[in-house]
């Protein structure tokens, strides 16, 4: 059964490669901790030592082609680690978390983009106690813009548009339900923020200040 944070508040940034995920994340951060938040700025995979490893697994070309089960189960041992060492300590002090990608990211990429079952959102939930973010906002971008916004890519980038595409489709569907917010990764980065501090707003009632 889903549940929501009864202390804190959980900020999840979605989107595809390139959609600026990082950039509105951090300057949400930096406006919340300037209101007087207890701000914790995180992001997936990666952002414990057991998800460094996890993630140079999964990102690094030098891996290569490996079963999509594989891949996706390993993502499921970063979120796992992530929310109980990361996330929910810092939900259950009052702190605002601002994770960059979460759930609807494997959602998205496994699901959607490797064509595997219903059966993985079972799973993700099952790693993350089926915790869900106050708010999500999706930054959507199409494929072929956000591609271009950069030259190295990792394993996952590397994929081809119809992958990113299909990616893209299904975090628009995901967006359909309650507690996102959709914003046109092609604005202006402060046009953006703006958006997204008025949507947070609502959901800081359950944060502490210093």
């Amino acid at each position: 059964m889903s549940h929501y944070a009864t202390t804190g508040c959980f900020i999840a940034f979605e989107g595809g490669e390139g959609a600026g995920k990082s950039t509105q994340a951090r300057l949400l951060g930096e406006w919340l901790a300037e209101q007087g938040y207890d701000v914790v700025q995180t992001h997936e995979p990666g952002d414990t030592a057991i998800g460094k490893q996890v993630r140079a697994i999964v990102l690094d070309p030098a891996t290569g082609t490996m079963s999509h089960r594989t891949e996706a189960l390993l993502y499921a041992a970063d979120k796992a680690e992530h929310v109980d060492s990361v996330v929910l300590p810092a939900l259950e002090r009052g702190a605002v978390v601002i994770t960059d990608r979460y759930v609807d990211s494997a959602l998205a990429y496994q699901g959607a983009g490797r064509g595997l079952d219903d059966e993985l959102e079972q799973v993700m939930r099952w790693a993350t106690s089926d915790l869900r973010p106050h708010v999500t906002v999706l930054l959507d971008v199409p494929p072929s813009e956000g591609m271009a916004r950069f030259e190295e890519r990792d394993r996952i980038e590397a994929e081809g548009v119809e992958f990113h595409e299909k990616v893209r489709e299904m975090f628009l569907a995901l967006a359909e339900a309650e507690h996102y917010l959709v914003v046109d990764g092609r604005a202006p980065a402060e046009e953006i923020a703006a958006q997204v501090r008025d949507s947070v707003g609502p959901y800081l009632s359950q944060a502490t200040r210093r």
